[in-house]
């Protein structure tokens, strides 16, 4: 039987824990500058006592070089966090923790400090010429609203994490304009054009899912450009006023015929005038043309009886 490899996910490497985000040990940065100033003053003191100094001269020499390093060390240690960044502590390799909270914080001097920006951001994808699900051919394009939550996973899991943002945004408009018509042809069908509220939640879901592996949350995304492809719009558009106009034709009939039945009516029940099928005929007919003509009637006056 042969042995398939399971595939790796890209924020776990075969053998090891899987990546998340930790706190960062460290020491109060204020603290330890005010310790490397009394380490710099001492040295200097020191040092300037060796000038004058006679057997001693080597002691205080070496004492001054000793609280200079010491002084040295303390400084390359400082590292200061802005609100709306990250520090992200990798040591030898290793991740080792993030800072993220504001102020001065000092940390082990051989550890390495890459920023990373947890502020909100916005990507606006670019417009991309797709086929809807019916096969016409649209622009779409959408912006996208999202935050690093997980620095670990956006510096280790991925090779550039705002650039695979981009591409997985842009690959999720994609399959979103795939899934779905322009126009909805079927009561309760959802579409691109009819149902904003409906993809859009769609688009931020799909988003969000493919950017997770990244350490990023997505908080909002919206469609930005809608619209049929340059070499349809005029087809597409002339197919959209004939449906328009079938509309309000219809809405014109069904209304035309109930005051017809409402006129019949009236003059039934209140004895008004007694017509047979062939005058009732030709009075629906007359109601129907005046309803439904788009012109102006022009009235003829019958001055003769009802039958000539």
């Amino acid at each position: 039987m042969s042995m398939q490899e399971a595939p790796v996910s890209p924020a776990r490497a075969p053998g090891a824990r899987p990546l998340a985000e930790s706190e960062a040990y460290s020491l109060p940065g204020i603290m330890m500058l005010l310790i490397g100033v009394v380490c710099f003053l001492g040295a200097v003191a020191l040092l300037t006592a060796a000038i004058g100094a006679g057997s001693n001269r080597g002691s205080l020499i070496a004492s001054g070089v000793l609280l200079l390093l010491l002084a040295a060390f303390m400084y390359r240690g400082l590292t200061q966090v802005v609100a709306g960044e990250a520090r992200v502590v990798q040591l030898f390799g290793r991740y080792r923790g993030t800072l993220r909270e504001p102020g001065l914080h000092w940390v082990n001097v051989l550890a390495d400090r890459r920023k990373v920006s947890v502020r909100i951001r916005n990507h606006e994808s670019a417009a991309a010429k797709v086929n809807d699900a019916d096969g016409n051919p649209i622009e779409i394009a959408a912006v996208v609203v999202w935050q690093v939550q997980d620095t670990a996973k956006a510096l280790y899991a991925v090779d550039d994490f705002p650039k695979f943002v981009a591409i997985q945004t842009e690959t999720a408009v994609r399959h979103i304009a795939l899934s779905y018509p322009y126009t909805s042809h079927h009561e309760g069908e959802l579409s691109l054009r009819d149902n904003a509220a409906e993809i859009t939640a769609k688009l931020s879901a799909e988003i969000a899912e493919r950017v997770a592996s990244a350490g990023v949350s997505v908080i909002e995304s919206r469609l930005t450009r809608l619209s049929y492809a340059p070499e349809i719009a005029q087809a597409m558009l002339r197919q959209q006023q004939a449906a328009a106009v079938v509309g309000a034709r219809l809405t014109i009939v069904e209304g035309a015929v109930g005051m017809v039945r409402l006129a019949l009516q009236r003059l039934q029940e209140q004895g008004v005038v007694e017509l047979d099928e062939e005058r009732k005929a030709a009075m629906v007919s007359n109601l129907l043309v005046v309803l439904c003509s788009e012109q102006a009637t022009q009235q003829v006056v019958n001055t003769g009886s009802l039958y000539q």
